[in-house]
């Protein structure tokens, strides 16, 4: 479960956003997203750029509380569609030298307990921008064409913001456990109930379930994004674990 460092995940959040932007540029931008129910891809869009508007301005003002959003400038996705593309890139941007401003490890407000370094909103902003790509690509009958390494690091990060609770059910009952294998990075996470919320391990301990599949593959199946009876994953064990488990948390 190695994560990326933060030259990485820079990197990444800025060509993840680039692609959402590219994807903008060429589709319809009514076309519906399944499985964000009741939107567009203009609604899916306006949500990402809105978010790392967000982001940015509560790093700009060193925010340790939550910040409304009729606060943040430019939080709202232009009209113009002509304009969307360069409002999405500069939001994801303005993230980045923002954090660069205040410092990395200035401490800011985020949704999951107490504030924290600056630092940490761009491994967040960019597995949104993942997870919502992945939305369009599907709603698009593309093929959902995310890095191995990507996968893999929002998968440990969905995992994380999970055990942070208290926003989620427990995922698993009392003695349950679920193992998940990526089988093209050779990561394993394996997650335990504790209490009223989960921790993870990448020991190989056996689970009441285990799944089997890529990073990317795991990664879209705890979203919610990929079915449990998908033909991309192999399981043995307890499906009710895993069914328990997409039944009480939905991102």
């Amino acid at each position: 479960m190695n994560s990326l460092d933060t030259t990485a995940l820079r990197k990444a959040f800025l060509d993840e956003t680039d692609q959402l932007a590219d994807l903008y540029r060429s589709a319809d931008p009514k076309t519906p997203i399944p499985t964000c129910p009741d939107w567009t891809l203009s609604n899916l869009i306006a949500h990402v750029g809105g978010g790392n508007r967000w982001a940015a301005a509560m790093i700009a003002n060193r925010a340790t509380e939550f910040l409304e959003f009729q606060q943040v400038p430019d939080y709202r996705r232009p009209r113009d569609l002509d304009e969307v593309d360069g409002w999405l890139r500069a939001g994801a941007r303005a993230v980045i030298d923002n954090i660069d401003t205040v410092g990395s490890d200035v401490l800011v407000w985020t949704p999951f307990g107490s504030p924290r370094p600056a630092e940490w909103w761009v491994r967040r902003r960019l597995h949104e921008a993942t997870a919502h790509r992945a939305d369009a690509l599907l709603a698009l009958n593309h093929e959902v064409a995310i890095a191995s390494e990507l996968g893999a690091d929002g998968l440990s990060e969905f995992l994380e913001i999970v055990e942070l609770g208290p926003r989620f059910e427990t995922p698993l009952d009392e003695g349950a456990s679920l193992r998940l294998h990526a089988t093209d990075t050779d990561d394993t996470w394996t997650v335990l109930r504790s209490g009223d919320t989960i921790t993870t391990t990448d020991n190989q301990t056996p689970a009441s379930l285990t799944v089997h599949g890529t990073a990317v593959d795991l990664y879209l199946l705890l979203l919610r994004r990929l079915p449990a009876d998908s033909p991309t994953l192999a399981t043995s064990g307890d499906l009710e674990v895993l069914a328990t488990w997409l039944e009480r948390i939905r991102f």
